[in-house]
């Protein structure tokens, strides 16, 4: 038998129910005032009447336009004893962040050897990763060292759009890098024609106004999602595929939106450093001596450690954000490449790198002697 809204019973029965659930205070009475005018037109039954009604009270603030007081970032909140052991493990990668960036940045400023190319990018790879870890880390640690999960709804914007236009930028970044290192090993003999300085600042420049057009298109839609009531980011920061996840209206437009952004900043990216180290690779099997073909594998090998960290990480969780994958993994996913790939790129660059090392031994005057000798 099927029973019908019409019957007053089942009316008081449905409201007394839906008042004891979490609905915001402008959702319970719209919902009050929609059945009865959903029964009396159709006489559907109460299933049927809460599945047409459903997408239009289980809303919350962007019912009537406006938008949420804050959001709350789960994190690993179930699990207080890896909260902490997680505290202080960030805590101290970024301190080692902080600490190796900023070595990179003064090591190319006061050292006149490293006035190059490849090291003015690596600079900028510096830069990008002191500002995209500071974008996020700080807030992390405080919800990781105390009870309060909140973050307010302008401060998940602001997070939102550094977070996506710093990691837009280390992507074009990235390709940058792979285009110097082809020059330099495919076509050395014209390598300072073609990387003059006015080249390398409209390179840099076309990487940070990447990262700009990039969270300019991908955020502002992101923002103006209908969240659900509850408010819950099953996540560390605020980033575009736990917003999605969060939202209880139609994101079509926006998982067809991400995926199209990450394949022009992810897979495209990728695909060109791909083939321009499939050259670098043929040229230096090419190379007749052993001790050329060891230095530029080694120079190389630092920036395809980097790409692996990052973009394996990254393509995981922004290609298809609603995937079992990305919501499963993405936690993790995101520790790894806001925390450890920013950790893992002055290590790479300064212990495997001659160069590096020898300014940091001019630095601290270990090599004064020699100098004046």
């Amino acid at each position: 038998m099927v029973v019908r809204l019409k019957e007053t019973d089942d009316y008081f029965i449905l409201l007394s129910y839906m008042s004891q659930i979490h609905l915001s205070n402008t959702a319970l009475p719209q919902l009050q005032q929609l059945i009865p005018e959903a029964a009396a037109d159709s006489g559907d039954s109460l299933i049927d009447v809460l599945a047409s009604c459903s997408p239009r009270w289980a809303l919350d603030g962007h019912v009537n336009g406006t938008i949420p007081d804050d959001f709350i970032l789960l994190g690993f909140s179930d699990n207080p004893s890896l909260e902490m052991t997680l505290f202080v493990t960030v805590s101290i990668s970024y301190m080692v962040t902080l600490v190796g960036n900023t070595t990179v940045i003064l090591l190319f400023h006061l050292d006149p050897h490293l006035h190059t190319p490849m090291y003015f990018f690596l600079t900028n790879l510096s830069i990008l990763d002191l500002c995209f870890t500071t974008s996020c880390i700080p807030q992390m640690l405080v919800h990781l060292g105390g009870p309060d999960k909140t973050i307010s709804y302008l401060g998940c914007a602001v997070q939102l759009y550094i977070f996506l236009g710093l990691g837009a930028a280390e992507c074009v970044l990235l390709l940058v890098m792979a285009f110097d290192r082809y020059v330099a090993v495919c076509r050395p003999l014209h390598y300072t024609v073609i990387m003059q300085p006015h080249v390398c600042h409209k390179l840099a420049f076309l990487v940070w106004a990447s990262g700009i057009f990039g969270t300019l298109v991908q955020s502002p839609t992101t923002m103006k999602l209908p969240f659900c009531h509850h408010h819950r980011v099953d996540d560390f920061v605020c980033e575009v595929p736990a917003l999605i996840r969060l939202a209880c209206g139609d994101t079509h437009s926006n998982e067809l939106q991400i995926s199209v952004i990450g394949s022009v900043f992810l897979m495209v990216p990728l695909l060109l450093i791909l083939i321009s180290y499939g050259h670098i690779t043929r040229t230096v099997l090419a190379i007749q001596s052993h001790e050329g073909r060891r230095k530029a594998f080694q120079t190389c090998s630092s920036h395809l450690v980097v790409v692996f960290l990052f973009y394996c990480t990254v393509t995981a969780v922004y290609i298809q954000p609603r995937s079992h994958f990305s919501q499963k993994g993405g936690k993790f996913l995101t520790l790894f490449y806001t925390v450890v790939t920013p950790t893992l790129n002055p290590l790479i660059y300064t212990l495997r790198n001659k160069d590096m090392k020898g300014a940091l031994k001019r630095l601290f005057g270990k090599d004064r002697t020699s100098n004046v000798q």
